[in-house]
């Protein structure tokens, strides 16, 4: 017995005979990994980018502000009540609604509290939100 072997000429290729599975079954083409990764994935993140990061064009909100105000008006907070903490918004929003994280709906509230974020102020903020200036 030789332990020496000769490597192939051309490397096996689901063309010439590798994977074990012979011929292809009708309808299904061998696919270049790179090449379906590459285009799945830009296919997710225009996805991505066009259903959740850009706002809408109908009101300029992203869902996360919508999900905000939309959880804000089931837990009751209106004008004429007293404040809530964020915190108890940011867990009603993320355990309800939007299950991505606090950072991106305190974030998302935060905003919406700054009068020089958004054309409009749509949540009334009490304390510190930030200024114009980064103030340290």
């Amino acid at each position: 017995m030789s332990d020496e072997t000769t490597p192939p000429d051309e490397p096996e290729t689901p063309e010439n005979g590798a994977g074990g599975g012979g011929a292809l079954p009708d309808g299904i083409e061998p696919v270049s990994i790179e090449s379906e990764l590459r285009s799945s994935y830009l296919d997710y993140a225009m996805s991505v980018i066009v259903s959740r990061a850009l706002p809408d064009v109908r009101d300029g909100l992203k869902p996360v502000h919508r999900r905000i105000l939309y959880a804000m008006n089931e837990g009751g907070n209106t004008p004429d009540k007293p404040y809530k903490k964020s915190a108890n918004i940011v867990g009603a929003v993320m355990g309800n609604y939007h299950p991505h994280g606090d950072s991106a709906i305190y974030d998302a509230l935060v905003r919406m509290a700054q009068p020089f974020s958004m054309g409009v102020t749509l949540v009334d903020g009490q304390g510190n939100f930030g200024s114009i200036d980064n103030d340290p």
